[in-house]
């Protein structure tokens, strides 16, 4: 026989072994409202399915309908072999996926805009690469034709795949060993990213990541164990690794700049090219291999500019500061600001507890209310006026 609501609300409370009286005080409900809700008279609402969840320490998707968490399979070619730990990974990943489910519950889905997709007249996956990265350059700059990606920082970068893609981009501990995670449902698009001290390499892996949604590589869970541009066996990685290159340096702009900065002989200082790399916000390894494949330098000076470092590069730029500021950012955890605002006011408007922004944030839920619910300020003291007793002047 089918469960039903009721049924699974029942198993929780013999889970629970407590008296209905106290099980309903638990939760916050009446006694009479849980009593007429288990006799099928009142319908539970989405606040005391929440309720009943948290402490039950189940989710309100089992409740209504008896499934288990959305638990990911795992793209064969990233993980297969390996010794990436698929627990762990599959947890990170639930974090964010047990937010969404309660938000497509709630008739609260994140919006999913239609994204530019691989051309079906390409056939190689070096040219759908390049035909993707720039119709997402495209989508990017669409508001401003003065707009550049190599000029969007990359927290900004972030909240445009959001805008634009419907893409949420998480920076989260990741299991040891995992650069990026990548995600995509009929519900969402995600992407999860560590925070580290290498901030151009986070900032390709963010793009790689955004190349592998485009492509629609990302049904199953994406788990990559190192992003680097180069040379890569599996097809799919090659077309997101010329994504990401074509994204954050297009041919045009990357041309355009290097005949600003080159001399008359089309040679780079070592500060001309610092400062390609200050533009372009990519490590020197990644210019150097982008500059060599458009023909710009030779393959002697590439090997020449890729012993330098992004530090010495900024260095010589003199753009220190903004080189702290990235690395300051790219260190920082960061959530999907969609994500949270929308739980956030779920439970505002009632419709849920604070567990599953808690939980997403991986925070206590007692700690969440605390710092949430601020107290009432005090009134202010009334002020005796002087010209009649007894009136009374309030303070500002």
């Amino acid at each position: 026989m089918n469960e039903t609501v009721i049924d699974r609300v029942r198993r929780v409370m013999e889970t629970a072994s407590t008296s209905q009286a106290a099980f309903a005080e638990k939760v916050g409900l009446t006694p009479d409202k849980l009593s007429k809700s288990l006799a099928g008279v009142r319908r539970f609402t989405s606040l005391d399915l929440a309720l009943i969840a948290e402490v039950g320490g189940r989710t309100v998707d089992w409740l209504l309908t008896g499934r288990e968490p959305l638990r990911p399979s795992f793209a064969a070619r990233t993980i297969a072999g390996s010794t990436l730990p698929r627990d762990r990974v599959s947890d990170t990943a639930s974090r964010f996926t047990e937010a969404y489910e309660v938000l497509e519950l709630l008739g609260r889905p994140p919006e999913l805009p239609p994204l530019p997709s691989v051309r079906s007249n390409l056939k190689r996956f070096v040219d759908q690469g390049k035909q993707l990265a720039q119709d997402a350059v495209g989508v990017l700059t669409a508001a401003d034709e003065c707009r550049t990606v190599a000029g969007l920082e990359t927290d900004v970068l972030i909240t445009e795949c959001a805008q634009l893609f419907g893409v949420d981009v998480a920076v989260t501990r990741l299991p040891e060993g995992v650069d990026g995670l990548t995600w995509q449902t009929n519900a969402f698009r995600l992407i999860l990213v560590g925070p580290t001290e290498t901030w151009t390499r986070q900032r390709f892996t963010l793009a790689h990541e955004l190349g592998h949604i485009l492509a629609r590589d990302a049904q199953d869970l994406v788990v990559e164990s190192h992003v680097a541009p180069g040379r890569q066996k599996d097809l799919t990685e090659v077309r997101a690794n010329v994504f990401a290159s074509n994204l954050l340096m297009p041919a045009p702009e990357v041309r355009h700049q290097f005949r600003q900065l080159a001399d008359q002989h089309s040679k780079l200082t070592d500060e001309a090219f610092a400062k390609l790399v200050v533009a372009f916000k990519v490590s020197p390894s990644a210019l150097a291999a982008r500059l060599s494949q458009l023909g710009l330098i030779d393959p002697e000076s590439a090997l020449y500019f890729r012993r330098l470092t992004t530090e010495i590069c900024h260095l010589l730029a003199g753009a220190t500061d903004a080189f702290q500021r990235q690395l300051a950012w790219a260190a920082a955890e960061r959530f999907p600001v969609r994500l949270v605002a929308s739980l956030y006011q779920c439970y505002a408007d009632g419709e849920t507890t604070l567990r599953p922004l808690a939980a997403l944030l991986g925070m206590n839920v007692d700690q969440l209310h605390d710092l949430l619910d601020q107290a009432e300020p005090d009134p202010p003291e009334p002020v005796v006026g002087e010209a009649e007793e007894g009136d009374l002047v309030f303070q500002p």
